[in-house]
Order: structure tokens, then sequence, then C-alpha cells
């Protein structure tokens, strides 16, 4: 039988806990999960969450996809593993027969190259990721036409594709059941909002509340996605990440295109692909990617008519015709430094961990980042995957970890 669950309140039951989560959307939910379901682990967990209904949280806009392209060894493992888990969501998750399948969409991704520079790079891309098992293919200009004839692939060089553990899965319904299974696990959550954090020396001690409660705290982790720096500010560190705008439309075709397509990343940087009986397509802004408010999600409605159409519809002429029927902005929290994850604790500040920075990669990689947050505050190292090259270091040394895919 499920435990029952504590009401989420705005004041926690305790003065003190081992470990403070400030954020408990998809990352920090993940974080409490793996922490919380830990056998090694036998602290207090509180997780403080300043919107309930997480409206505006990047988790709420998320296109929601997963994939093996990338070109590091410890990206592509760690969405290995995140596909891997997913496929036994519920096996994972206990066994509770309430718990959904997590099934893939398998529709993989295309990158397009439209010259021998960026082909080149896929090429690379795909020998790293075949040698650690990812189904990656290299397809010719003709090998795409015959299999996807709908494209129009003027100016096409090759493109990379992987029909293996690589598309859509229901991301939402993972941080959900995270969240409630972190809370039978004993994790507390609250609707709260830190707005200072205690420092002596090199330890963080405390939170303050938005309410007035002062919580002692073991540990803190800044699980707080785009207002990560703000988090960090308030123990006088930094962190580089900031919001920054991507827009998502969702559209019907007159003429449907008669197989799933790919989420196909266009040589302008625009994507598009299947969404169920619809498509989605989306790209960041066309005015130098600034940063932007926390709360700014204002959305240009001329960077479709602008922008995303005519390219979509040059690609896929069945594109021409189209509808509308959705559209929303996001925020990234975008790492300036390298558009990597960041995790592990300040190099200096041992107690407060990040787990931040994820740039659009933060629900594919979830999975990964709870269970190494698990590991870096049960056992003050990982044991499993090592996510040193992630960790805060790189960011004091101003050394970018290069990942040469990025969208």
């Amino acid at each position: 039988m499920a435990a029952k669950l504590k009401p989420i309140v705005e004041t926690p039951e305790f003065k003190s806990y081992d470990v403070v989560i400030i954020g408990g959307a998809m990352i920090g939910s993940s974080s409490a999960w793996w922490l919380s379901n830990n056998p090694d682990f036998n602290g207090s967990l509180l997780v403080v969450e300043k919107d309930p209904t997480y409206e505006f949280t990047s988790t709420s806009h998320t296109n929601s996809c997963i994939r093996q392209q990338f070109s590091t060894e410890i990206n592509i493992r760690i969405s290995q593993f995140g596909a891997e888990f997913m496929k036994n969501f519920r096996e994972n998750l206990g066994g509770d027969p309430e718990v959904p399948d997590i099934p893939i969409q398998n529709y993989g991704y295309m990158y397009l190259a439209d010259n021998e520079n960026f082909a080149n790079v896929l090429r690379e891309n795909q020998k790293l990721q075949k040698a650690w098992g990812a189904g990656t293919k290299i397809m010719s200009h003709d090998e795409i036409a015959e299999a996807y004839p709908f494209y129009n692939l003027d100016g096409i060089i090759c493109g990379s594709h992987n029909l293996v553990d690589e598309g859509y899965f229901d991301g939402n319904t993972m941080f959900q059941w995270w969240r409630r299974k972190a809370r039978e696990n004993g994790a507390e959550y609250v609707t709260n909002e830190v707005v200072a954090i205690g420092r002596e020396g090199n330890q963080v001690t405390n939170v303050t509340l938005k309410s007035g409660e002062v919580i002692k705290a073991g540990k803190i982790v800044n699980c707080s996605g785009p207002r990560a720096n703000r988090t960090a500010g308030m123990a006088g560190l930094a962190v580089p990440v900031e919001p920054r705008r991507r827009y998502t439309f969702i559209f019907d075709a007159e003429s449907p295109l008669g197989r799933d397509l790919p989420l196909t990343i266009d040589p302008s940087g625009v994507h598009m692909r299947t969404d169920g009986q619809y498509y989605l397509a989306g790209c960041p802004p066309d005015d130098g990617d600034p940063a932007v408010d926390f709360d700014d999600f204002y959305l240009d409605h001329s960077i479709w008519e602008n922008k995303l159409w005519p390219i979509i519809a040059t690609r896929v002429p069945a594109f021409e015709a189209v509808k509308v029927i959705n559209s929303w902005v996001g925020h990234y929290a975008f790492n300036t430094l390298d558009q990597n994850a960041i995790i592990g604790p300040h190099d200096e500040v041992s107690n407060f961990i990040f787990v931040n920075g994820f740039s659009g990669h933060g629900f594919q990689q979830s999975t990964a980042m709870g269970r190494g947050l698990s590991e870096v505050v049960t056992y003050g190292e990982y044991r499993t995957l090592d996510l040193r090259p992630l960790g805060f270091g790189r960011i004091a040394r101003n050394e970018p970890f290069i990942e040469k895919a990025v969208i």
C-alpha cells in the first residue's frame, strides 16, 4: 500500500534538515526521489518550491525529448542511462502498479548537414556514439530521400539519424511520479520561497523563507533552473546560468506526412518533429539570444510568420499549408560558459551543491543527474557514472567542457 502523503503546506515541519533542495520541478524532484530512495541516506530532506502549479518553470514548457547524438562520452552515457531507466520506469520506482509505463517514441533526431565541415562533425560524432553502443547512422542524401521522401533535400549532403532510444517521452509524467514517490519516501515539500542563505566562512548554514522561518541546513542543493545564479548569489556565489527564451509552435498540416517526422535539426537552427497527430517546431529568438527577466514569457508571433514557417515549408513542402493550434515561450537555464550541465559541490563552499545549467537538456539528463546528486550527498563521490567533467571546477577555472552537438 502506498504511503500516505502529507499535505504540501507553507511552513516546514522542522527547523533543521540535513538537505534542503531549492526548486522542486523536474531536476529538484528527480534529486529528491533518488536521494530519498537511497538506502544509505538516512537524513531529513526538505524541498522548497515557490510555485505549486509549476506554471512558469522550464518543466512546464519542455519539448521532452531524448537523444544520444552528442559529441562527448559523458553526455552520451547520461542519455543512455536515462533511456534504460524510463523503459523500466514502473519497476525502477518500486513496482507500484499505479506507476505508468514511460515509452519512448523512437522517431529519432535527424541532423541535416549542408556543408562538408558540419558533415565531418556528424561523422566524427557518429563514430564516438557507435563506440558507446548508440544506433546512430550517417545517411547519404539519397538514403534520406528514400526513407523520408517528404523532405526537400536541396543542398543537403548527409544526415545523422538514430532510431534507438531517441525521440519523445512523457517527461511530465516522470516528474509527477518522482515528486509523489519522493514524498512517499519522506521528502517534505513546502510551497515557499528561499529569500536568503546563511553562510559562515566556507559553509552555508541555513535558508530564510519568504514566510519568515529560518531553517538550518546541512547541505543546500541548487535546483532552481533559470534562477540558479540568483540562488547562488544569496550564498555569495555565482554560476553562469541565465534565462533565455525558446519558442515552440504546435501546428496541424493539411496534408499529413504519412509517417513520423524525426526531430529534424535544419541547418538554419530551426527544429521540427512529430507531436502526436500534430507537429512541433521551435527556435531561439532572432535578436542575439539575450538573457531575459525570469517572468518574461513574451511570445513574438512574428517569429512564426517571418522565420519558422518559411524554413519548415521549404524543408518539408507539405508544410506550406498548416494551421498553428498552440504556441508558448519557455526558458532555457542557459549555461553561458559551455551549455552543459553543472553538477556537484562548489569548490570552496563544499556543502552548497549545484544541479544547474542544462541549456535545454534537463529532461533527458534528469535521471542521471538525480542519481549523481544522491551519490555526492550520501557518499561524497560518484559511484556509478562519473560526472566530474561536469563539475563546478571548470566554472571556477573558466575552462569550457566542449559539446559540439548543442541545439
